[in-house]
């Protein structure tokens, strides 16, 4: 993956899980998100929602469980959902083309960007070292993308130490992560989050 000019980058292969569905419009032309299941080595696939164009797949079949890879950037947005203000995390797809089946899993990111944020240190359960940290990506049109990203063992140590406005590059993946939140009135709904596991981070 060629990232020497970029800031936001991702290079995503899997499976198709879910087939586009119309999510907005915007100057004329109409988005879709759909998800793609990338398998780790572990066997655990992580379901990634992707925003395409319609101009990207007005003149392909799509079907479910069907290959593709899609490169393109991270976006996050805002939304306010029962009165709380929520951070969406997706994939922008920039290209988008189908594979063969037998094609290999691919999950690259690759950004640079400040932190916002005090990075915050904690443990694990199995008493393993994590760091998390919120990046700001700048894009065009004086935007920014706010992306949470996870870091491990001597990276979580090396991302602690950071301050914020410090610049940094970062190589990892986009993951999804199940979990358990309890609601107001006391009962536990499933939620997904997403963030950039680090694989690699300097200053």
């Amino acid at each position: 993956m060629d990232s020497s000019t970029e800031t936001n980058r991702i290079e995503l292969s899997g499976i198709i899980e879910s087939l586009p569905e119309y999510s907005h419009k915007s100057y004329g032309e109409a988005f879709y998100c759909m998800k793609l299941a990338i398998r780790r080595k572990s066997g655990y696939c992580d379901n990634i929602p992707v925003i395409i164009s319609e101009r990207l797949i007005w003149d392909i079949e799509l079907t479910e469980s069907a290959a593709a890879l899609v490169t393109g950037q991270i976006r996050t947005y805002n939304e306010i959902a029962n009165g709380k203000n929520k951070l969406n995390i997706l994939g922008f797809a920039r290209e988008f083309i189908l594979m063969d089946d037998d094609a290999c899993s691919v999950n690259k990111v690759y950004l640079e960007g400040y932190l916002c944020k005090p990075p915050v240190r904690r443990t694990s359960p199995l008493g393993r070292e994590i760091c998390d940290i919120m990046l700001a990506v700048n894009r065009m049109y004086n935007k920014s993308d706010y992306i949470p990203c996870i870091a491990w063992g001597r990276n979580a140590g090396y991302a602690g130490s950071l301050s914020v406005g410090t610049k940094v590059h970062i190589d990892g993946r986009i993951q999804s992560r199940e979990y358990k939140k309890k609601e107001d009135d006391g009962s536990l709904s499933k939620r997904t989050a997403y963030e950039v596991s680090v694989v690699r981070i300097e200053e």
